[in-house]
């Protein structure tokens, strides 16, 4: 990953953390339509997503063997357009794909912290790692961890719709 990325990642996720400071209990939690996430529940999305694709980024650089297998033709197109397609994708239904909608701003503020951290340790050992380890993303294929660790700066862009669009109804509907 280039360090521009890796930059722009970053930057990412500190807009993430200036808004949360702006937001008001009841912002946060507020569900706007059945179907929809809160912000809580975005943030929360969020951070527990990144936190899992560090996990598959530490995978790849304890995996002792290379992996032939590539991407999925949407592994290979979402990488080559450097981020996921400006449209909404609906997670299948299950718990995991509930998010917490109870975490404060501290919660999710130290969630940040913590994903940010994480990364500034991996960003220093995935220069030395070799890019044969891989672990396998359900929809994108065969991913080493150079692009685990890229999905994550492309997931947060990926939601600053989303963001805006719950900041928005809040605004219209609470003048």
């Amino acid at each position: 990953m280039s360090q521009l990325k890796t930059m722009e990642a970053y930057r990412v996720i500190d807009a993430y953390k200036m808004n949360l400071l702006r937001y008001s209990p009841e912002q946060l939690r507020h569900i706007p339509a059945e179907g929809t996430w809160s912000l809580c529940q975005l943030y929360d999305h969020m951070i527990l997503t990144a936190l899992d694709y560090l996990d598959m980024v530490e995978k790849c650089a304890e995996s002792g063997e290379g992996q032939e297998l590539g991407k999925t033709e949407g592994g290979e197109e979402l990488f080559r357009l450097g981020g996921f397609p400006p449209v909404k994708i609906k997670p299948p239904d299950g718990p995991e794909n509930s998010p917490d909608n109870t975490a404060s701003k501290d919660d999710l503020m130290h969630g940040l912290d913590q994903v940010v951290l994480r990364m500034k340790e991996w960003e220093k050992i995935l220069e030395t790692t070799p890019p044969e380890g891989k672990v396998k993303h359900d929809g994108f294929g065969w991913l080493n961890g150079r692009e685990w660790f890229e999905l994550i700066g492309m997931h947060f862009r990926h939601h600053l719709r989303q963001k805006n669009e719950l900041e928005q109804h809040w605004l219209s509907s609470h003048p």
